[in-house]
């Protein structure tokens, strides 16, 4: 949750990602470096190469103007820099870059390229011309939610869990020069706000109080108990006693006479000032020109031209047939009574719930032990890069989901990581874990992004971009070989999986509502209790989320649905020539595409199969 979805902050021209699910991978060279793909390019051969070197001059030029997302890359050389993302100013160069770089791209044109080379030159333009058609919806106006809070992604990078990097001295340098800027993005954050009330463009109230919260949970008087000090309590030891002490002063001033402040002003605008403005309704169509927003989501995030309408429909009929399946489960362990009360039963009978947060962790840890020897039946190739488990970090516990999935660094410092959110133990339920970590972890997210970015011949703008419509789908398909992979063992294991899907299966009915029927948050948290077993407090946080980041729910079942039905496709086709490790390496092979994309790909290798 992909996270998959901090890459919204900055105003993305590759494509629209994750989540929910956090997804940042990482490259490497702030200068020249083939490995990553962001290097000074060679002497042209043909249109494929010039489109090549064009690509690779881009990847450099972008990394300029988002320096961010350079740390979230691993790139070095940009650590110690924040512009002003939130600026007009800054909105016009994003406008300008996309401009020139689309018009250098175009200008060389598809005719004659072929294979992965035509892919590219589609998605490219594709990202550039909904990048541009984006910018006549105000989203600057509406900066901060409970899911993108640009306080607390500044925490997490400054707490040395996140991507800024606490190695060296000159580490410790960077993020005081970059946290010296901070200031200036809150600042701005305060007066896009203000035009938006002055427009009309506001938050829900509700999600403005969860940010209040979670600035509540930041805001601390000491700066020792801060999250910003945890790089001191954490400095190398390798560190002279000299620069030990310097740093340590330095932080405390930071954090003491800049951060802190700037942290109380923000939450003082918020709670006294812009919570006023707030409104009660909770869908994207309740705003100026909402409907049309709401629209442009849905194609841009689906990479479809369905409609909300139709998504809906899809939705409901889901819900019925996955409904069915789940009947099927109560009679196999013989329960006696409706659905609505084995959703309960579910939910409350103690076998299904975690004495501790450490044995919910090692829970996980055992499931990835016996996901992993089966991996070879279904995968021909698997990532090289490491992966790690890990609790949801506290201050975002509250309003994180279930789990999320952080991409690793290309040079290896960093691995996958799969957070766990160990908050309100009685609602993780044990009967979940399995399907949850085929999604964030293995084969989903962890194997679709690491395998993405070590796929060499991509230009950098496909390693490091995704669709969401592809990598949610992937990560809700990778649920549903939960028993090739030794999972679902049992009836209420295997319900896990059916009521995941049905979770996917309620979200298109529940996001269209929303944004584009009027449901109010009420009218969503009653329908989803009504037909799942999700606790009120995971049904709460996922309404929350829907009303923050409006469309992204519907990818995961509009993908997953297109995965299932080419490899059907494949299938039928093939016969018994079908190899499901080659149709995996195909869906993979490529990285994150757009779905028609996706299903040329696939054609394309069931004609040579058939040759």
């Amino acid at each position: 949750m992909r996270h998959k979805l901090l890459l919204a902050l900055f105003v993305l021209p590759l494509a629209a990602t994750l989540a929910g699910c956090m997804h940042p991978p990482a490259a490497t060279g702030g200068s020249t470096d083939n490995e990553a793909g962001f290097a000074a390019p060679s002497a042209t051969v043909g249109k494929a190469e010039r489109l090549k070197k064009l690509y690779a001059a881009y990847g450099m030029a972008y990394l300029e103007l988002h320096p961010i997302m350079a740390t979230y890359l691993g790139v070095p050389g940009y650590n110690d820099r924040l512009p002003n993302m939130l600026s007009a100013e800054y909105r016009r160069k994003v406008h300008d870059f996309t401009v020139h770089w689309l018009d250098k791209v175009q200008a060389i044109g598809p005719q004659g390229l072929e294979g992965q080379a035509l892919i590219s030159y589609r998605i490219f333009v594709r990202n550039a011309k909904m990048q541009l058609e984006s910018e006549q919806f105000p989203g600057w106006m509406i900066p901060i939610n409970q899911f993108y809070n640009l306080a607390g992604m500044m925490a997490q990078l400054g707490s040395g869990m996140g991507a800024q990097p606490f190695k060296t001295v000159q580490d410790y340098a960077n993020w005081h020069e970059r946290a010296s800027k901070i200031p200036v993005l809150f600042d701005q954050a305060i007066a896009n706000m203000k035009q938006g009330v002055k427009a009309g463009v506001v938050q829900p109230t509700i999600l403005m109080k969860r940010v209040v919260e979670q600035l509540d949970a930041l805001i601390k008087e000491d700066p020792e108990k801060t999250l910003f000090w945890r790089p001191i309590k954490n400095m190398p030891e390798s560190f002279s006693a000299a620069d030990r002490k310097r740093i340590t002063a330095n932080y405390r001033d930071l954090i003491e006479n800049t951060l802190m402040p700037a942290y109380r002003e923000l939450r003082t605008y918020i709670a006294e000032d812009y919570m006023r403005h707030t409104r009660e309704t909770a869908g994207l169509g309740a705003l100026p020109n909402g409907e049309a927003w709401y629209a442009f989501k849905v194609r841009n995030i689906t990479t479809t031209d369905m409609t909300p309408a139709e998504i809906h429909r899809i939705g409901l009929e889901e819900v019925e047939r996955l409904h069915g399946e789940i009947r099927e489960v109560m009679d196999k362990v013989a329960f006696e009574g409706t659905m609505h009360e084995f959703f309960d039963y579910m939910q409350t009978d103690p076998r299904f719930s975690f004495d501790s947060r450490e044995q919910l962790l090692d829970y996980y840890r055992a499931i990835e032990a016996s996901v992993m020897k089966h991996i070879p039946k279904l995968f021909s190739k698997v990532p090289k890069a490491d992966f790690e488990i890990r609790p949801v970090p506290a201050f975002r516990e509250k309003s994180a989901a279930g789990g999320s999935y952080r991409g690793p660094s290309l040079d290896g410092s960093r691995p996958g990581v799969f957070y766990v959110n160990t908050y309100d133990l009685p609602t993780r339920k044990k009967w979940d874990a399995e399907d949850l970590f085929l999604h964030e972890a293995i084969p989903g997210h962890h194997f679709q992004i690491a395998l993405q970015q070590e796929i060499k011949r991509l230009p950098a703008f496909r390693r490091y971009g995704g669709f969401t419509a592809f990598t949610e789908g992937w990560a809700l398909y990778a649920e549903s070989l939960g028993k090739r992979l030794g999972q679902y063992e049992t009836p209420y294991s295997y319900f896990g999986y059916l009521q995941n899907s049905l979770w996917r299966a309620i979200r298109l009915v529940t996001d269209t509502g929303l944004h584009a029927m009027g449901w109010s948050r009420e009218k969503v948290i009653d329908y989803m209790l009504e037909n799942s077993a999700e606790s009120k407090t995971q049904a709460t946080a996922e309404a929350e989320r829907y009303m923050a980041i409006p469309g992204q729910a519907l990818a995961y079942k509009v993908g997953a649905m297109k995965i299932r039905a080419l490899r059907a496709k494949a299938k039928k086709a093939l016969g018994d020539d079908f190899d499901i490790r080659e149709f995996h390496a195909v869906v993979l092979g490529g990285g994150s595409v757009p779905l028609d994309i996706l299903e040329m790909e696939v054609d394309n290798w069931i004609a040579a199969e058939k040759q």
